[in-house]
């Protein structure tokens, strides 16, 4: 992708935003870099593609960064991202997250609806692929060893939207000991089951077998069912989710309650309650769209930017302050009302 066009993105939509201006940032040289590349997953047999931002003054110092995982949506591919990949110039230029590297991985299997699990789904067309399994297992470790990166929790964010902000949600909470936080935008959950109409229910992502979908797959992939395994692990993880009040609503009357806007707010109520994690909710004006997920990317941002370990001298790795852990563990969560 040309950077020269991220700038001419950054100015016209930040043209009359804060005090560091896209302008600004092009002018003083703070504008990261954009590539993509592959590698082979050893769990799939094949090629993972993904697009990998390196900050600002990365190529020119030894220090390692923390890496934040953006999952994109249902139908969607990792260009997806181009919607918000210039905050992060704008927003480590103006010091309000540490400098950071973006990983944005492609999900093609289970024709783009794979949700970010290992499908036991055998039929066709496309049958399932151990989706989880190769991200935690290949793409992490690929990352920390081709990338300054800090390998530890402290060091990594997972962020997604939509049918990404599920996989942000399962990967936090089945992965306690690889993230720190979690961005969960408009996130395609739905408790107990997924509505009629849900793409979860079409492709075969919680399929086994010839069957399309398996409700006690479902259930036992679902977050609710990760919760104690979760709190037994005593790690911290701070979840930022935000979500639209115009929201596609489901037709069926007996689908109304796993409208998405509602089951962001069930996941706040939920999580919330569980000792180590520190919840915050946002509901914006906007649907299931880019004006509701750019704007939550930026504020979630800068509130776990705070939990995020800066750029730590090469080979330097230091775990967080034990006080730092307890008392993030013990954080009640916060309800913020629409804006």
């Amino acid at each position: 992708m040309s950077r020269s066009w991220l700038l001419t993105l950054n100015i016209l939509v930040y043209s009359a935003c804060g005090s560091t201006s896209a302008a600004v940032i092009a002018e003083r040289g703070f504008v990261g870099t954009l590539d993509d590349a592959k590698l082979t997953s050893q769990t799939l047999g094949e090629e993972i593609s993904y697009r990998v931002y390196l900050p600002h003054g990365y190529d020119s110092t030894t220090e390692r960064y923390s890496v934040l995982y953006m999952l994109h949506g249902r139908g969607d591919d990792f260009t997806a991202w181009s919607h918000v990949v210039d905050l992060l110039d704008q927003m480590i230029a103006a010091g309000k997250i540490p400098p950071m590297i973006a990983i944005m991985p492609d999900a093609p299997w289970s024709q783009r609806a794979g949700y970010y699990v290992d499908s036991q789904y055998e039929g066709k067309p496309d049958r399932g692929r151990p989706v989880e399994s190769a991200f935690i297992n290949d793409l992490i470790r690929h990352v920390d060893v081709t990338f300054r990166t800090i390998p530890h929790r402290s060091g990594r964010v997972i962020c997604g939207y939509s049918m990404g902000g599920y996989g942000a949600i399962r990967y936090s909470l089945a992965h306690p000991d690889l993230f720190d936080a979690a961005i969960v935008l408009s996130p395609a959950v739905y408790t107990p089951l997924p509505p009629k109409a849900s793409s979860a229910r079409e492709f075969g992502a919680f399929g086994r077998g010839d069957a399309l979908f398996d409700d006690s797959l479902y259930q036992d992939m679902n977050y609710p069912a990760l919760l104690k395994s979760f709190e037994a692990a005593h790690l911290p993880l701070a979840m930022f989710i935000a979500v639209g009040d115009d929201e596609e609503k489901n037709q069926s009357p007996e689908d109304q309650y796993k409208d998405i806007d509602m089951e962001a707010h069930l996941l706040f109520n939920r999580v919330s309650r569980v000792r180590g994690i520190s919840a915050e909710l946002r509901v914006y004006d906007g649907g299931h769209d880019w004006k509701v997920w750019r704007r939550g990317f930026s504020e979630g941002l800068r509130v776990i930017g705070k939990h995020l370990s800066a750029p730590r001298a090469r080979g330097v790795i230091r775990h967080p302050h034990p006080d730092r852990e307890r008392a993030r563990q013990t954080a009640p969560g916060r309800v913020f009302a629409r804006t």
